[in-house]
């Protein structure tokens, strides 16, 4: 049971964490969010932006300040599977006999910065399939339980081609959110230039330590959900399917394929974070809408006619969002005011 207490603990310890965040990172302040979210969530995150823009740094100073292990993999054309995962090699043991011992590869961490994943060749971007579904990694019929927390934070640049291979489906959808990375504002490049002619260092101090973030996770997970907001929830996924019975009209002519089940899963999950972090009690169709984006936007395979019209998949879930809001008789104002008048089971109003 989440107890008032419980959110007010849970809302304070994110702000903490933001704080720390602020020290190094300027502006960004929704992929940060979103970021933290999916973290708490126990999602990984691919953070898409052209270079410079901080995709990096943010991810470093995501491993300062929740005190975990980090490890950093630069994916290149030439990386292989064993230089992820790990190998066996051959040792001599105290009698001289040849023995195999493992020796574990980078990806045995807590947070993951898998930096320009998508410079790598697919047989070497498999090797974190497993990884980042079950949290466990097989070698030669092996398999070895990661620690938990478990974050698999991925970099792309979006307009370089040369060099570069498409993440396939399979692992674009263990991704719990597709974060796009925008270019800074006037002032907030100002403030970036003025920080970095002083110190290049990053100044973060931890805010957060695995278990605490266990903890959150755990009280996020036993979060009030209203039959008709988890309605609403899976009602959007579906729309994405081009032949559901709840297919939108945009999905219709825009979509090839929509989202899988774990669309579903990540929406709830991520909503309940949400919600805990703006100190509700339980989910609004506000949080649903918000994050329909970064769970969404990766999950769905366009059509040509998308592309012959330049139609992104952010304008799609837009389209989706608003006819699914007027089957539930939501507005834009009502899609908060709806779920405020809903009391949670706990006596308490969202």
């Amino acid at each position: 049971m989440v107890t008032e207490q419980n959110v007010q603990q849970f809302s304070k310890q994110c702000e903490n964490i933001f704080t720390q965040i602020r020290r190094d990172v300027i502006g960004q302040n929704d992929v940060v969010e979103n970021t933290i979210i999916a973290m708490i969530a126990g999602g990984n995150v691919l953070l898409e932006g052209v270079p410079g823009v901080g995709k990096t740094r943010l991810v470093r100073t995501l491993g300062r300040v929740f005190d975990l292990p980090f490890s950093r993999i630069q994916f290149t054309p030439d990386l292989m599977p064993a230089d992820v995962t790990g190998t066996n090699i051959i040792e001599k043991d105290d009698k001289g006999n040849s023995v195999y011992n493992f020796q574990p590869g980078p990806i045995f961490s807590n947070i993951i910065l898998a930096d320009e994943i998508n410079r790598a060749t697919p047989k070497t971007q498999s090797a974190l399939l497993e990884a980042m579904q079950e949290h466990t990694v097989t070698v030669m019929g092996v398999s070895r339980k990661m620690a938990e927390p478990f974050f698999v934070l991925a970099t792309q640049n979006p307009v370089e081609q040369d060099g570069t291979y498409p993440l396939p489906e399979a692992q674009m959808d263990r991704f719990m959110f597709k974060l796009l990375v925008p270019n800074p504002s006037l002032d907030e490049l100002k403030a970036i230039v003025t920080m970095t002619q002083k110190t290049m260092a990053e100044v973060a101090e931890p805010a957060c330590n695995g278990e605490q973030l266990l903890e959150m996770r755990t009280t996020a997970n036993q979060l009030f959900v209203a039959d008709e907001v988890l309605d609403y929830a899976m009602t959007l996924c579906s729309a994405t399917h081009p032949d559901s019975q709840c297919a939108s009209q945009a999905a219709k002519k825009y979509v090839r394929l929509g989202a899988s089940p774990r669309a579903g899963q990540a929406l709830i999950s991520a909503a309940k974070v949400r919600a805990l972090i703006k100190g509700r009690f339980n989910v609004s169709f506000e949080d649903l809408n918000v994050l329909a984006y970064p769970v969404l936007r990766h999950r769905m395979k366009m059509s040509f006619e998308s592309v012959a019209e330049r139609i992104t998949p952010d304008d799609v879930i837009t389209m989706i969002i608003d006819e699914v809001s007027k089957k539930f008789n939501l507005t834009k104002s009502e899609n908060i005011e709806k779920t405020e008048e809903k009391k949670s089971k706990f006596g308490k109003k969202k």
